[in-house]
């Protein structure tokens, strides 16, 4: 490792050299210089929406081995223009937390304890359930005999981080199965 002598200093290059301002080269280090992007290490990069609110800011997801490394701003977004707000910056944890959960958990009826389930056994139990609790609490009419075409059995509650678009589908295939409790965040 070579020695720093007096001639550079940051101070001393700004006014020797030609960056008068101390912006640019003067005032850059030897391992700044050195300094790559993660970005530049990316195997490739998608393109997504931030999950985080309803607002849909557009994101680059750069990523290395199947791991995200690096999120950030998506330029083309008509919505962010290429910016995000710390949450959306800091999306990257979403995807490599250690506690992320990645399979799918079931506590039985009575039960203390959790076990893995396969994602088909999963929503073959939630679609069974759905199409149960419409069947059981199904009115079809009021005491004096005014259609009602409902059910009570079912219910809706959403969040902000579906879009405009999602939420929009939620709401026709709740209320096509004849739901009528249906809340979101998002208040469509």
């Amino acid at each position: 490792m070579s020695r720093t002598t007096f001639l550079d200093w940051p101070v001393i290059r700004q006014l020797r050299g030609g960056d008068p301002t101390g912006r640019g080269a003067a005032v850059t280090s030897a391992a700044t210089r050195a300094t790559a992007p993660r970005t530049a290490i990316a195997d490739g990069v998608a393109e997504s929406v931030c999950p985080y609110c309803a607002v849909g800011c557009g994101q680059r997801v750069f990523h290395k081995d199947g791991k995200v490394i690096q999120v950030e701003g998506n330029p083309d977004s008509p919505v962010s223009r290429g910016r995000l707000c710390p949450k959306g910056a800091a999306s990257e944890q979403l995807g490599n937390s250690p506690l992320r959960q990645t399979k799918v958990l079931y506590r039985a009826p009575y039960a203390t304890d959790w076990s893995d389930l396969d994602y088909d056994t999963a929503m073959d139990m939630i679609a069974d359930r759905f199409i149960e609790a419409r069947r059981n609490h199904w009115e079809d009419a009021d005491e004096q005999g005014r259609p009602l075409r409902r059910t009570m059995g079912i219910a809706s509650l959403g969040g902000a981080t579906l879009d405009n678009e999602e939420n929009y589908l939620i709401k026709k295939f709740f209320t096509a199965a004849g739901a009528i409790q249906m809340e979101n965040q998002a208040r469509i």
